[in-house]
């Protein structure tokens, strides 16, 4: 407004001649104004539209993130409702597991108190069976010991009164098995004595009994047909000289013959062949009841009846002879003296009954 204002005042005050410059300033002045109007329109125009689109793309922009936001929190929403039902499901199971560890608790205490309870009777069963065990292995040892013993008196009885040494040897050999079961040490030397006294009884019966008596019976068969001394013939051969001539002379005037017309050989046989079998046979006896002394006297018997009346010059009853001699020198000369082992076991068990009396009273003074 001050620029149309000053201009008319120009021109009036200019004259009359001024009329054509101002007219072609008014002419031209409503373009420039129109001009910068539109440019100033469309300046304004752009940044209102500038204006609205950032407006608009805040609001969209603002849309969206609440959409997003919606969903997140719809999202959120179920999360908390499944962490919200995962509390409560934990909630319930942590008070079923207190439960159940309150009942766990009492069931401890009470199997605590139960393993106590069973701590102690355990020990009383333990003291129990020591002392069981104690008792069980001293009667054990005790009855071991006692059947020792009755081997040992049954063995010398049965040497000294039957003279069966193998008999004997079996029944150490019992015995010393049996001592070997005992578990106290002190009886452990005693085996020695055993040991020496079955070896004393081996070594006097060399020869096992079996054998001497299938060797009697072959000779108590051989008997049969051993032949008998020639009764012809002088009885001993030592007559030599004047002496033998006389006596061929005689012999070939005098013949001494039985009334019955049989030689005195076959008559006298079957006597001779018994007595030398039952000399034998008692021999066998003898040797069955371990009685040395009959034994030998009964060998002894036969082989001085099958020297008289049998021929000696047969190989035969040179072959019978010399078994008859190999038996007597099997033999033994000397009795074996038995009794050590069984003295010994005795002393022992005397001197090991004191030990139990005096440990036992020695705790009961010292036990308050």
């Amino acid at each position: 407004m001050s620029q149309d204002d000053s201009i008319p005042s120009n021109s009036a005050s200019a004259g009359p001649a001024a009329p054509s410059s101002s007219s072609r300033a008014t002419r031209s002045s409503p373009p420039a104004r129109g001009g910068g109007t539109l440019a100033v329109a469309l300046l304004l125009s752009l940044v209102a539209v500038g204006g609205a689109g950032y407006v608009g793309w805040r609001q969209w922009q603002q849309e969206q993130g609440r959409a997003a936001g919606s969903e997140a929190m719809a999202g959120m929403k179920q999360r908390l409702d499944s962490l919200e039902s995962a509390f409560t499901a934990s909630n319930s199971e942590r008070n079923l597991l207190r439960q159940r560890l309150g009942d766990a608790d009492q069931v401890n205490r009470s199997l605590r108190e139960e393993l106590l309870s069973q701590a102690e009777r355990t020990r009383n069963l333990e003291d129990a069976v020591t002392k069981l065990s104690e008792k069980t292995l001293s009667a054990h040892d005790a009855m071991l010991l006692d059947e020792t013993e009755s081997l040992l008196r049954m063995a010398k009885e049965r040497y000294e009164l039957f003279h069966d040494a193998q008999g004997a040897a079996a029944a150490y050999v019992i015995a010393d098995q049996t001592l070997a079961a005992v578990d106290d040490g002190a009886f452990s030397g005693l085996r020695q004595s055993i040991a020496a006294e079955r070896e004393a009884l081996a070594k006097s019966q060399p020869v096992s009994v079996s054998a001497s008596l299938a060797t009697l019976a072959s000779l108590r068969a051989a008997m049969i047909e051993l032949p008998l001394r020639p009764l012809d013939t002088p009885a001993s051969s030592s007559t030599s000289g004047s002496w033998a001539r006389i006596v061929s002379a005689l012999n070939n005037v005098v013949k001494v013959q039985r009334t019955n017309g049989a030689p005195l050989s076959v008559a006298d046989a079957r006597f001779a062949r018994e007595l030398a079998g039952i000399d034998l046979a008692q021999a066998q006896a003898a040797l069955l009841a371990s009685d040395h002394e009959a034994y030998v006297a009964a060998l002894k018997r036969a082989d001085a009846g099958i020297a008289a009346q049998f021929d000696e010059k047969s190989p035969a009853v040179k072959q019978v002879r010399e078994q008859l001699a190999s038996l007597l020198a099997q033999q033994p000369t000397t009795p074996v003296q038995l009794g050590a082992a069984l003295s010994e076991l005795r002393n022992l068990r005397s001197v090991h009954a004191l030990k139990p009396a005096s440990s036992n009273s020695a705790p009961a003074g010292v036990k308050p």
